[in-house]
């Protein structure tokens, strides 16, 4: 890191820190400090504003190094949602670009997206230039900060002077976390689209490169999972008939032999020939199984959503409603609500996947932000895999990053968007995610804090994860390909032998990204912070009808024609109407008789009453400390100190007998 275009190290000059390429120290505070909570007291260090961040760094003993990337004490300038400079002799101000500041600021406050409220003040005399020079290069960098291109020429790694020995060390365990880091997949090789199949045992599906060039769909992945029987040439297509050119294709494909599947909407234009109509039942109804539509439309809207989200953000800040009205303002806010609504979903269509040999698609007209989240949350209760931590972070990668979740969009961290586009739907997701790690925490290879991490991470701009809308738009669809790459007319271009998409390895056509993914926890989080993420590992898996299509509608099941053509509403006859608790019994979807099937291990059901589903307090409550103390214990051995303590105490107290009655009491007759 820099300062003003100079490299070089900022602060004491024993400090040596490793920082991104490309950022710039703007102005710093020497002598600031971090308030804690009302009376629980504060922070010395240094206040930092850089280019891409606010930082703040506790002072640290002489000769120690401290990681500058930590999400305790930074926040992405995108980040930043209101900041506000107090002093005791004015009015609080908010500070923008635009605005003037005509008083030395004893106090910042900056209101973050993520919930965060960080409070910094400035006791000294001496520290006014400083605190009124970095609360105008906040609010002029919070301005400025560009969200996507702003990665500069390099990588998001550390950048150290070399032959120090402390780096050497720090190298060390970065290698460590990326060993650890080795199983995500990244989806952006077809190796990894290859594995991944091979990992779900799909006999009948393989990998099709048709849209290696995304000439197809420009918001696809470069590979698809398709029919084994369907040629690249018929799959052709359909991506004509769909809104965004988004085909159905494979997402998970259950033990049982169950297949889901995700689409965009059927386009309204479309008129089909015969052939298109038998390339779409090849999609759907592969090997003669019923196929079930599972559409968003129980689910919470995008606008749904976001006004939740404005409601729980304000709620969950300081004096914003009193203590006896807060449970029903909660309530209002609907959030909640919504979780439940996407649970409750999720586990019915994890149920029939996991009942009976079927195809369940999920449609959304764009089939990029609710169909992430549903297709996600069904392979969390029935995918023991998707549960890992590697596990969990591949499925991001494909269900989300690589399905085209416009995250800078619905996050809001681009200032030319519309605020129509915010919907803050992978937030929701992790919420979801959370219930569940509630409900079965035994079940999940990770921890709160590690989604917790995952949170805080999607607002940042340290890694190439969350900076882009598709995998075209990250830079990995250059023409340019390796001369070793081969050709065949069913599969396309393959990449050679040793080429890999995981972490950390050379992407498709030795393209390397300018930011790493954000699986690097390495470079943002120490070891201590990063054995919080994991739980102990724990270990474990059920007939067809005919070939139709059923539409999933509040628990029924009800046949449903291809609706190609507007205007034509499908049948809904009551004699195929089978309630989702009965899906398990005698009746099968194609008229057959089966003896109830044994619950299939692996899969978990999610209660999704409102009793059962929490607030996430330790997310949404950071900027309430008081409401903090004592919920929680920072790891399992302060939590057994803690316990030990407190046994020692009772003890102490039991040896010291029952406490003397006060004068004047009369005494208790013995029985």
């Amino acid at each position: 890191m820099g300062r003003g275009g100079d490299p070089g190290r900022f602060g004491p000059p024993r400090t040596q820190r490793a920082v991104p390429a490309g950022e710039l120290v703007l102005e710093e505070a020497p002598g600031a400090r971090q308030r804690l909570g009302e009376g629980d007291g504060s922070v010395p260090g240094t206040l930092l504003c850089t280019n891409r961040r606010l930082a703040f760094l506790p002072a640290q003993p002489p000769g120690s190094r401290s990681r500058i990337l930590r999400s305790e004490h930074d926040v992405a300038l995108p980040c930043i949602r209101k900041l506000v400079a107090a002093s005791s002799f004015t009015k609080p101000k908010v500070l923008t670009a635009a605005s003037t500041l005509k008083f030395i600021p004893e106090e910042l406050a900056v209101f973050c997206r993520d919930f965060r409220l960080l409070r910094f003040y400035f006791h000294e005399h001496g520290l006014a230039p400083q605190a009124f020079r970095v609360a105008n290069a906040i609010a002029q960098a919070r301005e400025a900060a560009a969200w996507l291109g702003d990665s500069g020429g390099g990588h998001g790694g550390g950048s150290c002077s070399a032959g120090d020995p402390e780096e050497k060390e720090e190298e060390e365990e970065e290698e460590e976390e990326e060993d650890e880091g080795s199983a995500t997949l990244l989806f952006e090789s077809l190796r990894d689209w290859e594995e991944e199949l091979e990992r779900l045992g799909a006999a009948g599906w393989r990998v099709s490169a048709v849209n290696e060039r995304f000439d197809m769909a420009p918001s696809l992945p470069r590979y698809l999972w398709v029919p084994s029987g369907l040629l690249d040439h018929d799959l052709k297509r359909l991506f004509g008939h769909f809104e965004e050119r988004r085909v159905p294709r494979l997402c998970w494909h259950h033990p049982g032999g169950s297949d889901l599947l995700r689409a965009g909407g059927f386009h309204p234009a479309s008129e089909p020939g015969s052939e298109d109509v038998r390339c779409l039942e090849a999609v759907l109804l592969g090997g003669c199984r019923p196929c079930v539509v599972a559409d968003a439309t129980e689910l919470p809207t995008l606008a749904d959503i976001q006004l939740a989200h404005l409601k729980l953000r304000g709620l969950c800040l300081p004096g914003a409603v009193g203590e006896e009205r807060w449970l029903s303002a909660l309530e209002g806010t609907r959030w909640l609500e919504h979780v439940g609504t996407c649970l409750r979903k999720a586990g019915e269509v994890a149920s029939l996947l996991a009942g009976r040999s079927c195809s369940v698609l999920l449609q959304e007209p764009s089939d990029r932000d609710l169909n992430c989240l549903l297709a996600s949350l069904v392979q969390l209760l029935g995918d023991p895999h998707s549960r890992s931590l590697p596990g969990f972070q591949s499925l991001i990668q494909r269900e989300w990053v690589a399905a085209g979740h416009p995250f800078p969009h619905r996050l809001g961290l681009l200032r030319r968007n519309s605020p129509r586009e915010e919907a803050p739907v992978f937030l929701l997701f992790l919420d979801c995610t959370w219930q569940l790690v509630q409900q079965f925490p035994a079940a999940f290879g990770f921890t709160e804090w590690y989604l917790l991490a995952l949170h805080d991470s999607s607002f940042t701009p340290y890694s190439s994860t969350f900076l882009s809308t598709c995998q075209r738009q990250q830079g990995w669809g250059t023409p340019h390909r390796p001369r070793s790459q081969t050709y065949t007319p069913v599969n396309g271009w393959r990449d050679p032998p040793g080429v890999s998409g995981g972490l950390g390895g050379v992407g498709w056509g030795g393209a390397i990204p300018p930011l790493p993914p954000v699986w690097a926890w390495g470079l943002r989080y120490s070891r201590q912070q990063r054995a919080r993420f994991r739980n102990p590992p724990v270990d474990s898996f059920p007939d067809p009808g005919t070939g139709n299509v059923f539409i999933l509608t509040k628990g029924t099941l009800s046949p449903q024609p291809l609706p190609w053509r507007s205007g034509r509403p499908p049948p809904r006859l009551s004699r195929w109407t089978p309630s989702l608790e009965s899906l398990g019994g005698g009746s099968s979807l194609g008229g057959g008789t089966h003896p109830p099937p044994s619950p299939p291990g692996g899969l978990l059901l999610p209660c999704s009453a409102p009793p059962s589903l929490r607030l996430w307090r330790r997310c949404y409550l950071r900027g309430l400390p008081e409401a903090q103390r004592g919920r929680f214990a920072p790891s399992p051995a302060v939590l057994a100190e803690e316990l030990r303590v407190l046994q020692d105490q009772l003890r102490s107290w039991r040896a010291q007998g029952p406490p003397p009655d006060p004068p004047g009491r009369p005494q208790t007759p013995p029985r």
